[in-house]
């Protein structure tokens, strides 16, 4: 789809699509530019008001995961034309208005289509300075890579539609992905970090092959230090999984070199589609230890997974998990 866009010309585009990054970045001053992201999805959880709070905690990640900061958004929602669906929607609005005052963002408008399905989330506009845009780009070798959520909520959304979960499990899952990556990304640039990016549809394995394929690089993942939902890992062992999960392992595995003690249910929880997921941070390794310290200070999850190295790609290889 993107190969259909035109070759951008306009050199204030200072990030477009070229190398699939979070969110495209328009350069307005020499001191100032603009961060503009979208998205929006079908509900994720049964309860109206949270999937609103998902839906708007998710859309405002790919700001902070570029390092910007978000300041107004649109709503974007599509919904049944029935009157009985009404008090859901404004459920779900009013889920998205509490994420975003949290977030310090003034929704300014939106759009609206009657669909037979909901959907709803945001078109999203953040502001940063052009010399610090944290784009796909600028991985180094000998980043440390730090994660800052539980991968497998493609997984347990699946068991939940299934009747598979326990209220404890939709929960824990639901304030997960209602969590704000705005104190992270606050916290990642005081540090000082060579980049970023945020675990959403393609998975852990695909977007963080987006950052090495741009950053033209390599990187060593340690399977035994990912934090995954426990409840994921029995769900996925029962094949509990969802199409986009199985989309990413069909399109990225080609680009993994798995250990030979590594299982199908990691290789697939690592390729499980997330909604609303943590940052992926990529620190240089002499900083690991103080972002990592000033995260779990404020009881953020901080997981060390693994290195950036050298490029040095063998059978188009670009990821060792071991």
């Amino acid at each position: 789809m993107l190969g259909q866009l035109p070759v951008i010309t306009d050199k204030n585009v200072l990030v477009g699509s070229s190398n699939a990054d979070d969110a495209g970045v328009y350069r307005i001053t020499d001191d100032i530019a603009v961060v503009f992201t979208t998205d929006y999805f079908t509900p994720i959880v049964d309860d109206p008001y949270w999937y609103g709070a998902i839906a708007a905690a998710n859309s405002l990640s790919d700001v902070y995961a570029m390092g910007g900061k978000p300041v107004v958004a649109l709503n974007i929602a599509m919904f049944p034309d029935k009157a009985e669906f009404f008090p859901s929607l404004k459920s779900i609005m009013q889920g998205g208005i509490d994420k975003m005052t949290e977030a310090g963002v003034s929704i300014i408008g939106g759009h609206t289509i009657r669909d037979k399905e909901p959907k709803y989330g945001f078109a999203v506009l953040g502001l940063i300075h052009p010399g610090k845009i944290l784009d796909n780009s600028k991985a180094k070798p000998g980043d440390s890579l730090i994660l800052t959520k539980k991968i497998g909520t493609g997984i347990i959304s699946t068991g939940i539609r299934a009747g598979l979960c326990s209220s404890g499990v939709i929960e824990e899952l639901t304030i997960s992905m209602a969590t704000l990556n705005k104190r992270v990304s606050e916290i990642m640039l005081k540090v000082g970090v060579n980049t970023a990016t945020d675990i959403t549809g393609f998975g852990l394995i695909g977007h963080l092959y987006e950052v090495l394929s741009a950053s033209r690089c390599g990187a060593h993942l340690f399977s035994d230090r990912v934090p995954f939902f426990r409840e994921a890992i029995g769900l996925a062992d029962k094949m509990i999984i969802p199409g986009g999960t199985i989309a990413n392992s069909q399109s990225f595995s080609q680009y993994v070199r798995w250990g030979k003690n590594i299982s199908d249910t990691i290789r697939i929880l690592m390729n499980d589609a997330q909604t609303s997921g943590g940052l992926l941070i990529f620190v240089p390794s002499d900083r690991k230890d103080k972002l990592v310290s000033a995260l779990q200070k404020e009881n953020i999850l901080a997981a060390y997974i693994g290195d950036v190295v050298s490029e040095d790609i063998k059978d188009n290889k670009r990821i060792f998990v071991d």
